[in-house]
């Protein structure tokens, strides 16, 4: 009877796999509709490649026309530097093949006070089949950056990118350079791909994760590089069935699932998959962080396969006890319940003595961890791990020795 036993975890990952090689292959092919689709270029509707004349009305036009077409459409943005003010690319649309294309570079405002406190600057809300190819995206942030870091009243600052409650969008080629917030948002989405995409920001820049998910489902990040001042990749809370893969990692805090359980009431993150990751002198690598208070949130069936750490100051990391400035949370136990965590052949070196660190809910400790090939060495000695509140096992060469 051995053969006819299932092994969900790794048939869930099978899957995944089947059902993002078709997702790509469909994407990737050219359809009849987008042959013979009409094309609106921003120059043409009275955008100026200068990076000084605010070209915002040119490219909602553009955008107003590709949307209200009843054909496959394009947007499209020839090379030059054009300053946007702020852009919002709404539907639904009558359409949905609506490639933007873009050979040149979007500028925001430099001054961080022309737009206040808007949390935005180019938002694509309530697409369907929404291809964005190429370009790049300069939320010129360095200047805001520089304000909050000495600790003066501040804007909030705006995110490069937000993808909201859209679905079947690929971006690809995208550079998304110096935001002032988060580089990329995606939330509220149904089947996103994003391929190729650089994230560019000096490490010391605040609160400038590189690609956030939040609420969505059928979520791949491939092939793309990420160099910020916080996370490369968050996942917050409602997001599920997500696929990340050859992503390199640094300057940043890592691949985050989390922070989750800020709200009591929040819904929980599971079916993710981060594999063939390079992580270079980041603060984290993999990571589950959780907030110490009360929350019926959860994370569970998460992969990490095949991760290289170079330098890493935490490369393995459960945190279920993040209290930020010891406000709202000291003393509580986290309510997030972590179960089903693999970490599946992860080498490379430690920045600190400790490599692996479990430090779960002492209310709901971290069940199901699973430990497969893992060798992280400390200024070429053997590191060392810590657990608290963790259940598991541990196979093949683990080193440090398991905790678990």
């Amino acid at each position: 009877m051995a053969e006819l036993v299932i092994n969900t975890c790794l048939d869930y990952h099978a899957l995944v796999v089947l059902a993002l090689s078709i997702f790509i292959l469909l994407s990737e092919s050219p359809s009849p509709a987008n042959a013979a689709s009409v094309q609106y270029n921003v120059v043409s509707l009275g955008a100026k490649a200068d990076g000084k004349t605010d070209s915002s009305k040119a490219f909602q036009s553009a955008w107003a026309s590709a949307c209200g077409s009843t054909r496959a459409a394009s947007v499209y943005v020839p090379q030059g530097r054009f300053l946007v003010k702020s852009a919002s690319f709404n539907g639904p649309c009558k359409n949905s093949a609506i490639t933007v294309r873009i050979d040149g570079t979007l500028v925001a405002p430099s001054n961080y006070n022309v737009n206040g406190n808007a949390r935005r600057w180019i938002v694509f809300r309530h697409v369907t089949g929404v291809s964005m190819i190429g370009g790049t995206l300069d939320g010129q942030g360095t200047g805001l950056w520089a304000c909050k870091l000495s600790h003066k009243s501040c804007p909030i600052g705006a995110t490069n990118l937000l993808i909201s409650n859209s679905q079947n969008i690929l971006v690809r080629g995208l550079r998304s350079l110096n935001s002032q917030m988060f580089h990329i948002v995606i939330n509220g989405c149904q089947n996103v791909k994003m391929q190729g995409v650089k994230v560019s920001a000096s490490g010391t820049s605040p609160n400038t994760d590189g690609i956030h998910v939040g609420a969505s489902t059928g979520v791949t990040i491939l092939n793309s590089k990420i160099g910020t001042g916080d996370d490369c990749v968050s996942i917050g809370p409602g997001s599920n069935n997500l696929w990340i893969e050859n992503v390199a990692c640094g300057p940043g805090h890592g691949i985050s699932i989390g922070s989750l359980g800020k709200t009591q009431q929040e819904d929980g993150v599971q079916n993710v998959t981060v594999k063939t990751v390079t992580f270079t002198g980041t603060q984290n690598g993999v990571r589950i962080k959780s907030w110490g208070r009360p929350s019926n949130g959860f994370a569970r069936n998460i992969l990490f396969q095949h991760a290289i750490m170079n330098n890493v100051q935490n490369p393995i990391i459960i945190n279920q006890n993040y209290c930020p400035h010891n406000s709202g949370c000291p003393g509580q136990a986290s309510g997030v319940r972590v179960s089903d965590v693999t970490y599946q052949d992860i080498h490379g070196t430690s920045a600190t003595s400790v490599a692996v660190k479990f430090d779960c809910s002492s209310k709901y400790p971290c069940t199901g961890i699973r430990m497969q090939d893992v060798k992280l060495t400390y200024r070429n000695k053997v590191a060392t791990a810590s657990c608290a509140h963790a259940d598991g096992t541990a196979s093949g060469l683990v080193q440090p020795s398991s905790c678990l």
